[in-house]
Formats: structure tokens, C-alpha cells, sequence
């Protein structure tokens, strides 16, 4: 079944534990501990083990925008099919709309710059990356392990800032109601000031995925 933004909204909203963000601007919610600790470590291993340098859609020149590594996560292995039948159960979205998970890890000095999840319309890569399954419509993020210092989200047009606590789950449309992208979603990943920084990161699409 393909559940509405509406119904998938109103589906979280009704989940015990997870707590609706008060703003008008975005549908954006927070659970802590959604992911148990020993969980969380073992995705922490795997990150550590196949990351890769973060690329970027609708390169904008600065090398420094996203600084971050990469991993992308065999949905074979038994911790990445844990992630992914929680994330299911919550949402209720049909697994294949979703793209695989991805980990992301940010060393000391690291960031991803305030972007969108969302790939804008009209922009230099937009038919490259949703020509087959449209383009994203809810993000999934989980931090995986707690952060000396820094490393926080911030969602600067909502006047909201999330610090890294192991387990916890953010997530939020990417759309507004008439199916257009919400600019009010724009978030930076903030330098990790001290430690390092994993997070698993989950989006759906439009159209079942293509990739």
C-alpha cells in the first residue's frame, strides 16, 4: 500500500515515544532511543569498515560543503534488515520505495554544510537523480553514538537544533501538502568540534526505487 504524507504523518504522530516538533513550517519528528545501543555499535563497525568520501548532487564548487564519509549498507547483512524492518513498522511505508541505507561518519573538523535532502527541481542534476523514482520525499536519521562535542542538526528555518545521543531518531517530510519541496527543511550537519560523529541515514521516494 502507498501511504499518503498525510497518513504517514498522522500514522508517527500516534507512535508512543515519538514526539512531533511544535512548528507549523515542516512535519519533523524526534524518538530517543529508537536504536538499542548494541545495535547502534555494530552499524558503527560497519561504517568504519566501507566508508567512502561524501559526494553531493548540484556541486556548488565549495570543496568544503560536505566533508563527511559514506558508507553504503549491504541490506543482506542482519543489522542493516534490523534498521530497516524497525523503520518499516513505524512508518509504514512500502520498503520499496526506499533507497538503501546509507551510514555517514564526521571526524573532528567535519560537516555537511545546511542543504535539503530533496533534489531541487529544475536544478544541473535533478533528471540524473530522480528521472527513475522521483525525488525524496521522507528522511530517516539515526545517530549512532554520543559526540564530545558538536555535531548537532540544525533546521535554522525552524529554530531547531538536535545533539547526537546514541539511538536517537530524527525524521521528517521532505514535501509540503501540495506535493511541492519544503525549502523549510534546509539543515546543516554542524562540525563535529571534538570526537567523531556516525549517523544511518534512510530516504524514501516518489516511485518505487530504481536506482
Amino acid at each position: 500500500m502507498t501511504l499518503t504524507s498525510e497518513s504517514i504523518a498522522a500514522r508517527l504522530s500516534t507512535h508512543a515515544g515519538l514526539q512531533r516538533m511544535p512548528t507549523p513550517k515542516a512535519e519533523l519528528f524526534q524518538q530517543r532511543g529508537f536504536c538499542a545501543p548494541d545495535l547502534a555499535a555494530k552499524l558503527v563497525a560497519m561504517i568504519e569498515q566501507d566508508r567512502r568520501p561524501s559526494t553531493i548532487a548540484d556541486d556548488n564548487g565549495d570543496a568544503y560543503f560536505r566533508t563527511s564519509e559514506t558508507c553504503d549498507l549491504d541490506a543482506d547483512l542482519a543489522p542493516v534488515a534490523q534498521i530497516e524492518a524497525l523503520l518499516t513498522a513505524l512508518c509504514g511505508i512500502d520498503p520499496d520505495f526506499g533507497e538503501p541505507l546509507q551510514g555517514q561518519r564526521y571526524a573532528q573538523g567535519q560537516e555537511f554544510k545546511p542543504h535539503t535532502d530533496y533534489f531541487t527541481p529544475g536544478g544541473r542534476d535533478y533528471q540524473t537523480f530522480c528521472a527513475l523514482s522521483g525525488n525524496r520525499t521522507w528522511t530517516f536519521m539515526i545517530y549512532l553514538n554520543e559526540v564530545a562535542a558538536g555535531g548537532a542538526t540544525r533546521f535554522k528555518m525552524l529554530d531547531k537544533t538536535f545533539h547526537p545521543e546514541v539511538g536517537k531518531l530524527l525524521c521528517w517530510n521532505n514535501r509540503l501538502a501540495d506535493g511541492g519541496v519544503n525549502p523549510a527543511t534546509l539543515h546543516h550537519g554542524m562540525k563535529v568540534r571534538k570526537g567523531v560523529k556516525y549517523v544511518i541515514t534512510k530516504w524514501y521516494r516518489e516511485k518505487p526505487w530504481r536506482g
